[in-house]
């Protein structure tokens, strides 16, 4: 089913400076109610902020959640993120990188830029995720793995008129949920930033992806299929031989 809300996006004007003063001011309330120590409610100012999805019937909005979850997966992780450092500075980079997204990359809606959303919705949540629940039960993981990776991949499927979109973000999905259940057992972080499941799921969607979006065009030639294939092996090698399995999930 199709989204009933569509995407603001005045091009001029005062509705123009309305729109972007609204979108620079979000990031800026969340960073202020972060430090004042109220995340909670920045939490729920997040929410509020999606508002639309819900003035419409019932019916819509499902579909509506599904239009916007990449959106609301960045702000959630932006808000992650500022909550899990104590550094000031840190917090209004990531306040600045959120508002970047706001005003930048999440109005554009051809089919580059919406899969570069879907590609870092997918990126920026699962980094969140993993960075500030690592310590959280496993089956939590697995499901909001799951859920991060489904909307992920619906979102990207979606700008393609794709026939087989559920099935596809499903299997997507049940990936992403799998190999959690597989590596959270033994849950490595590079740089202490990076999980080991995000790094491959990221590497592993951006390389199908890719794939995915020049067969579409028809820009995908044989040599470039199997260089993006060799890239894509050779770094998941990389990644299970040099890893320290001696870590462990708490």
């Amino acid at each position: 089913m199709r989204p009933l809300v569509q995407k603001i996006k005045p091009s001029r004007g005062y509705s123009h400076s309305l729109y972007l003063l609204i979108n620079i001011l979000l990031p800026v309330l969340v960073l202020v109610l972060v430090r004042a120590g109220f995340v909670g409610v920045a939490f729920v100012v997040i929410i509020l902020s999606k508002w639309r999805m819900f003035a419409v019937r019932p019916r819509f909005w499902l579909a509506n959640i599904r239009a916007n979850a990449v959106d609301l997966m960045v702000g959630l992780s932006a808000l992650a993120v500022m909550s899990g450092t104590d550094t000031n500075w840190l917090r209004v980079v990531y306040a600045a990188a959120w508002a970047g997204w706001l005003l930048l990359i999440k109005p554009r809606n051809d089919v580059l830029w919406v899969s570069l959303q879907a590609f870092l919705g997918q990126a920026v949540g699962l980094t969140a995720l993993f960075s500030a629940f690592d310590h959280t039960s496993l089956l939590l993981l697995i499901i909001a793995v799951g859920f991060i990776c489904f909307f992920a991949a619906h979102h990207f499927f979606y700008s393609f008129d794709e026939q087989h979109i559920r099935l596809l973000a499903y299997m997507w999905a049940y990936f992403g949920a799998a190999l959690t259940w597989i590596l959270g057992h033994w849950l490595v972080f590079y740089y202490g930033i990076v999980s080991q499941p995000t790094l491959i799921l990221v590497t592993m969607a951006f390389s199908l992806g890719t794939l995915y979006y020049l067969d579409h065009f028809d820009r995908l030639s044989q040599m470039v299929r199997r260089q993006i294939l060799f890239i894509l092996i050779t770094i998941l090698l990389v990644i299970v031989v040099f890893s320290d399995w001696g870590d462990r999930i708490a």
